[in-house]
Parts: C-alpha cells; sequence; structure tokens
C-alpha cells in the first residue's frame, strides 16, 4: 500500500542521516580512532530517538481493507456514514465501501475475485450466500476471533440473527449486522374510532378477520377500503401457517408436508377472507416493488385498517396516524414470525493482517454500526444490548414502534432453506399464486404443488447420496 511504502522510505532516509552524522563525529575523533564518551552518548542517544520515531510511525499505519455490500441509494449512503464514522473513531483500520446493485452482484463478484486471488477482506450479503461460501471453505471462520476478543460477547446477539451465521455444531462463520421481520401496521386512528383494542385484534388471524369486517362496514363509503391487507406473497400465508403449528418440511428434511393440514387450514381461511368475503385485500403484479408500495399507500391514504408488512418499510409510514404490531398467532396457536439476517464474512484469502483489520471492522458494524443504521432505516438492530445504549433508549422513546420488530425478533424463527435451489419455494409460490389470486381452493393447490417440490426434493438427496 502506498502509506506503507512510503513508511518505509522515511526510515531508510532517518538511517541514512544517521550513518551521515555517525561519519561526521568520527571524522573528528581523537588519534586514536574512537568516538569520546560524550559522543558515543549523543549517538546513542540520537539512535533511541529515531528507533521510538520509526515505531510511532509503524503504529501509526492503519491498515487498509475493503468492504463489498449490495446496495445503493439512500441505504449506501446510510452505511457510508457508518464506514466514515468507524474510521474516524480508531487509526487502526481504514475501511473503504465498495457498492453493488446487488446481493447477488456481491456474490458473483466475490467468487470472481476468490478464483483471481485478488479478494476484499470482507463482504455484506444474503445469509444463504455466506452458508455456501462457508460449506465452499471461502471465508474464514470466526471462533478463534472472538475467543480471543474479551468485549465481543457472543450470548448478545438474538439467537434467531445468530443462527442464520453458525453451522450445526455452532461455529460462527459470519456476523449479523441487521435484521427484519414482518410485523402488523394498522391505523391507530380508525381503531380508537370503531372502539378496537390493537391487543386483542393482534391475538389471532381469526381476531384480524373479525376486526377486517367490522372496519369493512364502518367504512363502507370509502371506495376500495379493505379492512386489512396481508401483503401479497408466500411470506404472508406461510407467517399464518407457521402461526398454526404448519412447516413445508418434515424434521429430516426428506418429505415436503407444505399440504398438511394446518397448512391447507391457514391458506383455505386466507382465501376465503380475500377471494369470498373480500374484508381483505391484496396488490399483486406490477414492476418490481409496486405491490409493496400500493399496499402501504391504501393503509397511509386511509384504504385500509392495516397491512403485514416488513421491518424496513417504517421509514415510509406516518406513526402519527399508524402503530405496529406482533403478528398474531393462528387459532391457539402462538405467533411464529420468521426474522431475516444480513450477514457479513471475511474471506479466508485475504492476507491476515487483513482479516484481523475486517474482525474489528465488523465487530464495529455488528455492535454499533448496525444500531445506528437501524435507527436511519427501520431494520432491526441484532444485539439485545442495545436496549441499554442510551442513544438507542432516546430514539425509543421518540419511534416506540421500533420496539415491536425488536420484541419480535426474541420470539422469531429462522426462515426454512431450500435445499433443492428453489425447486420447493417455487412450487409452493405458484400455489400461493393460485390462492391468492385465481381463488383456487388450497388443498388443490398445495396438494399438486407438493408432488412437484417432492419430486425436486428427492432428486435432490438421490444427487446428494451418489
Amino acid at each position: 500500500m502506498r502509506k506503507r511504502k512510503v513508511a518505509v522510505l522515511l526510515a531508510a532516509m532517518m538511517m541514512a542521516s544517521s550513518l551521515t552524522a555517525c561519519g561526521g563525529a568520527g571524522g573528528s575523533s581523537t588519534s586514536s580512532g574512537a568516538d569520546s564518551p560524550e559522543q558515543t552518548d549523543e549517538a546513542a542517544a540520537r539512535g533511541e530517538e529515531e528507533k521510538a520515531q520509526e515505531g510511532q510511525s509503524a503504529a501509526q499505519e492503519a491498515v487498509e481493507i475493503e468492504f463489498w455490500y449490495g446496495f445503493g441509494g439512500k441505504q449506501a449512503e446510510i452505511l457510508e456514514g457508518v464506514i466514515s464514522d468507524f474510521n474516524a473513531l480508531q487509526d487502526e483500520v481504514v475501511v473503504t465501501g465498495v457498492s453493488h446493485s446487488s446481493y447477488g452482484e456481491t456474490n458473483q463478484m466475490l467468487q470472481a475475485a476468490i478464483a483471481s486471488g485478488d479478494v476484499p477482506a470482507c463482504y455484506l450479503s444474503d445469509p444463504v450466500a455466506s452458508t455456501r461460501f462457508a460449506e465452499r471453505g471461502l471465508i474464514q471462520y470466526l471462533d478463534d476471533y472472538i475467543a480471543a476478543d474479551p468485549d465481543f460477547d457472543k450470548e448478545d446477539i438474538i439467537d434467531v440473527f445468530l443462527d442464520y451465521c453458525r453451522d450445526e455444531e455452532g461455529h460462527v462463520y459470519s456476523l449479523p449486522v441487521w435484521g427484519s421481520t414482518q410485523v402488523i401496521y394498522y391505523r391507530k386512528d380508525m381503531f380508537e374510532e370503531v372502539g378496537l383494542d390493537p391487543d386483542e385484534v393482534f391475538a389471532t388471524w381469526q381476531n384480524v378477520a373479525e376486526a377486517a369486517r367490522t372496519l369493512q362496514e364502518y367504512y363502507a363509503d370509502v371506495p376500495g377500503f379493505y379492512g386489512f391487507e396481508p401483503m401479497y406473497g408466500a411470506d404472508c400465508l406461510n407467517e399464518m401457517a407457521y402461526s398454526n403449528g404448519a412447516a413445508v418440511l418434515s424434521d429430516d428434511k426428506r418429505t415436503v408436508i407444505f399440504n398438511s393440514d394446518k397448512y391447507v387450514e391457514a391458506l383455505e381461511a386466507a382465501r376465503v377472507w380475500i377471494n369470498e368475503e373480500k374484508i381483505m385485500g391484496i396488490h399483486f403484479g406490477g414492476d418490481g416493488w409496486e405491490y409493496w408500495y400500493k399496499t402501504i399507500d391504501d393503509v397511509m391514504q386511509g384504504r385500509a385498517g392495516g397491512y403485514l408488512g416488513s421491518s424496513g418499510d417504517q421509514g415510509d409510514l406516518d406513526f402519527t396516524i399508524i402503530a405496529a404490531h406482533i403478528q398474531p398467532g393462528f387459532n391457539d396457536h402462538a405467533p411464529a414470525p420468521y426474522a431475516d439476517a444480513h450477514a457479513a464474512g471475511i474471506v479466508a484469502k485475504a492476507p491476515e493482517e487483513q482479516k484481523k483489520a475486517a474482525f474489528k471492522w465488523l465487530t464495529y458494524l455488528n455492535k454499533v454500526g448496525g444500531m445506528d443504521y437501524a435507527m436511519a432505516t427501520g431494520y432491526v438492530p441484532v444485539r439485545r444490548s442495545v436496549r441499554e445504549n442510551e442513544e438507542y433508549k432516546a430514539f425509543l422513546e421518540e419511534n416506540p414502534q421500533a420496539l415491536i420488530p425488536l420484541e419480535q425478533a426474541e420470539i422469531s424463527r429462522k426462515q426454512w432453506h431450500d435445499v433443492t435451489g428453489g425447486g420447493i419455494s417455487d412450487a409452493l409460490t405458484d400455489a400461493c399464486d393460485l390462492i391468492e389470486i385465481e381463488n383456487v381452493p388450497a388443498k388443490e393447490a398445495l396438494d399438486e404443488a407438493a408432488a412437484i417440490a417432492q419430486q425436486a426434493l428427492d432428486e435432490y438427496w438421490a444427487e446428494l447420496e451418489k
């Protein structure tokens, strides 16, 4: 690095200067050619001073590392601010952020860099990618770094977020830096006007449906009004099913069970509420996230009583009229929401000096930077101790809705992982579309999808066991 070359050059110049000075002293020495005691002491003092200066120069030299991540716009600006704060707080590490268009591009670029040998020290991506990198030995396991840092406190990280970053034996290969989870948002002014108790309404999905009927009747004169809008797509329906005690796969991961009675019951209820009773509505189609923002607009503009959305939506909502709540359970089951984590890892091929520097940066991001990012974006901090942070406590006093995702994370589960690379999730997504959009009975749609998904799963195991 350029700083290192400059330091070496300066040290060489200082040594040359020292040698010249010593030679001059020798030229004026006594006839015996030996230095006087005074001259010897002066030379020794100069030598010690020069060594001290060289040591100080080396100590001041920071290790420069690159940190790759996959998003732009406002979120990138916020993250770059976190990077700048870290660089300003200490003089041991200098982080340079490198932005890509998406996590997918970051993953591709990272694999290409690893193949060429010219790698960044660390990166930020989705946890599925980090898991695959770890399985292939491409990223550095962090257990030794964590053990060597007495202030790390692994137990402080919320379980669901750490679960995304460690293997079945508990070894950590990446660090969660912030998370997300889907929570309820509702119009508190509407609930007050109609006389609905949010805690009672959001105790079960059946109660949500009953409240939606009440709101639908009360606001019948509002064009296109829905009592509630579950967000379009498989995620929301899966949340309902899991909150009814269902699951996508059997415990041994060999059997598709998303056509079980509990799964069917939850998705059939959603079909009836959306397509027959029409007390709930969905937006679908359009470009990109258009359906998502149309859902938010309905609630913001008084065309819906509430919706299920991401914790990351909080920056787009007006909390003078909207409040947040933890997800409901289904029937007599407790809520079973999932939470996602954004994971940062260290590249195995990076030099050890850069790995150590990267761990310092990622630890800061895990503890402090992630909290700052969460406050600016609506994502969820990954450490429990954030509640004791004075800055975050002040933030919660002004933004009490931010506490809901943090509390929900403590009861959340890890998102199920499709080992087939999409064969199962694609079949389930297609079934959810049939149920929500085409009004196909849940049992019919899920049975057909399960047969397709099971074939993909059988092929996966057969290939794995060859």
